[in-house]
């Protein structure tokens, strides 16, 4: 409840500033700057940092840097990988985003492609939840694929990655996609949702959907995954760039980065974070906020929360 969440936070921030700066063994003295998420996402829990940052930075005398979240994930690989560094294809997969994009430098960003429709771990989400899985859905929809291919690999006589049962639609992909084309490289899953959905509901008439949920949990995925990894490879080949950095909440899964890994292929780079920065958090904001600082920016005291943020540097 995006109401009651705000609350918490403007209770909890100034505890929760006291507590980090003593576990990072820093005081007020040894800061140089303020950064504070300021989009996109839910305006309340936007509007509590963006307000909290604003007046401890005005009452210290310290510049202020909105982020934008997304360029935020970009730079929480890079904490992990020295190597994840421009130029790169980024691939930018969370709850609320899905987009594709050419890093020509930090701060210098092309646009590629995006979802059109439902971000890939809004749609994880909605399946879980159709499945009877608990949230949040992107988890869980791997915990279940993992079993399947376990019982799948069983019933095979121990070969990995048995056949999909169920027939999924892999969206907006097509051979006969070609550069130029606006579906190529942008992404919709609400389609492939819907035929999950159906499947579940035909399922459940039979009776037989509770021993289902795992092969179709697995073949959601790997329909998702397929997808993903696909408009990821053609980035590659028409930019020549062979180095990608994976970024968002659900780069933790294991699955998107083995499909990642395997299209690009022996000559390809792939950078993904640690399960600890690939969900939202503090430093990878911090990281882009040093950046921006680094080079002179600052922002205005006018600063507000934009739920729609748009993505900074796109030429």
């Amino acid at each position: 409840m995006p109401e009651i969440a705000a609350r918490e936070h403007i209770r909890s921030l100034d505890a929760m500033v006291r507590h980090a700066m003593r576990e990072a063994e820093v005081d007020h003295a040894d800061i140089a700057g303020v950064g504070v998420t300021a989009g996109p996402g839910l305006v309340g829990a936007l509007l509590a940092g963006v307000n909290w940052a604003k007046a401890y930075a005005f009452a210290r005398g310290l510049p202020l840097l909105g982020v934008h979240h997304m360029e935020g994930h970009l730079f929480g690989t890079a904490l992990d990988h020295e190597g994840a560094q421009p130029p790169f294809i980024g691939l930018l997969v969370s709850g609320g985003h899905t987009l594709l994009l050419e890093a020509r430098a930090w701060g210098r960003y092309r646009l590629l492609g995006q979802t059109r429709d439902d971000a890939a771990g809004e749609a994880f989400d909605k399946v879980a939840r159709r499945l009877g899985l608990p949230y949040p859905g992107g988890p869980e929809i791997q915990r279940a694929a993992e079993r399947s291919a376990t019982a799948r690999g069983a019933a095979a006589g121990g070969a990995d990655g048995a056949a999909g049962r169920f027939r999924l639609p892999r969206p907006m992909l097509s051979r006969r996609d070609l550069p130029g084309d606006p579906a190529y490289y942008d992404m919709s899953f609400s389609g492939l949702k819907t035929g999950v959905a159906r499947i579940a509901e035909q399922l459940e008439e039979e009776g037989v959907l509770a021993d289902a949920v795992d092969d179709l949990a697995a073949d959601f995925q790997e329909a998702v995954v397929d997808v993903l990894a696909e408009k990821t490879r053609r980035a590659v080949e028409q930019t020549g760039c062979r180095r990608v950095v994976l970024g968002g909440g659900v780069a933790r899964n294991s699955r998107l980065r083995e499909g990642l890994a395997e299209r690009l292929g022996s000559s390809g780079e792939l950078y993904a974070p640690s399960p600890r920065l690939a969900t939202d958090n503090a430093a990878m904001i911090a990281a882009a906020a040093h950046f921006r600082l680094a080079r002179g920016e600052r922002s205005p005291w006018s600063l507000n929360a934009e739920a729609a943020l748009a993505f900074p540097g796109l030429a």
